[in-house]
C-alpha cells in the first residue's frame, strides 16, 4: 500500500495535543493498554512532559474520535474499537496501514451497496445542469491522467455529482462523511496510470447511462467500476464479478 503521506500532509502544522493524541492512538492499536485504562490527564504529563491544559486537550481530542471515554471519578477508559470514528481524517492519518486497508475495504462494500443505486436514482433525476458538469469533469480527467493529485479531485467530484443528482440529503451526507476514506482509497485504485485511464472510460459509461436517463445501465456501469476498483484495491478479482 502506497504511503498515505501526501503532499498537503507533509506541511500541516500539528499542535501539541494533537501530537499527543495521535501517540496515545497508536500506542492503543498497539495493545499498551489491555487493561482498557488509559492514561489519566496526570500520567499523560508524566509521560509526556507537558502541561494540564495540554493532557486535559489530548483527552478532549479522544473522545471526540469516540477513542476514550472519561467515566465517573475522571477514570479515562478505551472504547471498543468498533466504535471509533473512522470517518475522521485525523483518525485516518493516525492509524497502521494494514488497519486502514481493512477500512478500505469495508468502504468498498458500503460503496457496492450505495453507489450503484445512487447511479438508478440519479438516472431519473438528473438535470441538464448536472449533465453539463459532469461532461466538464470528464474532460478534466482526460487531460489529468498524468497528474494523479488533480485526478483523483475531479473523480472524486464526479461521483459527488451523481450523489447530489439522487437528491437524497442523507445519502448525500452518509457519502461526503466517507470522502477522506473515498480518497486514500482512490490513491491506490488511481496509482498506477493505466487505472486513470481506466477510470476515465468507466466515468464515460456511467454519463452515457445518466444521459440516456437509463436507470438499470447506469446502476450496471456502476458496478462494473466498482469491481475494477476492487481488484485495483485488493488485486483480487471482485467475489460479484462474472466468470
Amino acid at each position: 500500500m502506497p504511503s498515505r503521506q501526501a503532499s498537503d500532509d507533509a506541511v500541516k502544522v500539528r499542535t501539541l495535543p494533537v501530537q499527543v493524541a495521535a501517540r496515545l492512538t497508536r500506542q492503543i492499536v498497539a495493545g499498551e493498554f489491555p487493561d482498557g485504562r488509559a492514561p489519566s490527564e496526570l500520567e499523560i504529563c508524566q509521560e509526556f512532559g507537558v502541561s494540564r491544559v495540554v493532557a486535559r486537550e489530548t483527552i478532549k481530542i479522544l473522545a471526540s474520535l469516540d477513542i476514550v471515554d472519561v467515566a465517573q471519578g475522571r477514570r479515562v477508559v478505551v472504547r471498543p474499537r468498533d466504535e471509533w470514528d473512522y470517518l475522521s481524517p485525523q483518525l485516518l492519518e493516525w492509524l497502521p496501514d494494514e488497519l486502514v486497508e481493512e477500512l478500505l475495504r469495508e468502504l468498498h462494500g458500503m460503496r457496492m451497496l450505495l453507489e450503484p443505486e445512487l447511479a438508478a436514482m440519479a438516472a431519473g433525476m438528473v438535470t441538464e445542469q448536472t449533465l453539463a458538469r459532469m461532461r466538464e469533469a470528464l474532460d478534466r480527467m482526460a487531460t489529468l491522467e498524468d497528474e494523479p493529485d488533480r485526478y483523483l479531485e475531479v473523480d472524486q467530484e464526479f461521483h459527488m455529482e451523481i450523489c447530489r443528482a439522487a437528491d437524497n440529503r442523507i445519502l448525500d451526507r452518509i457519502m461526503y462523511s466517507a470522502r477522506w476514506l473515498g480518497t486514500a482509497s482512490r490513491r491506490i485504485t488511481n496509482e498506477d496510470p493505466a487505472g486513470r485511464r481506466r477510470a476515465t472510460a468507466d466515468h464515460t459509461r456511467i454519463y452515457a447511462a445518466l444521459a440516456a436517463r437509463d436507470a438499470a445501465a447506469a446502476r450496471a456501469a456502476m458496478q462494473f467500476h466498482l469491481r475494477a476498483n476492487y481488484s485495483a484495491l485488493t488485486g483480487r478479482d471482485h467475489p460479484e464479478a462474472p466468470a
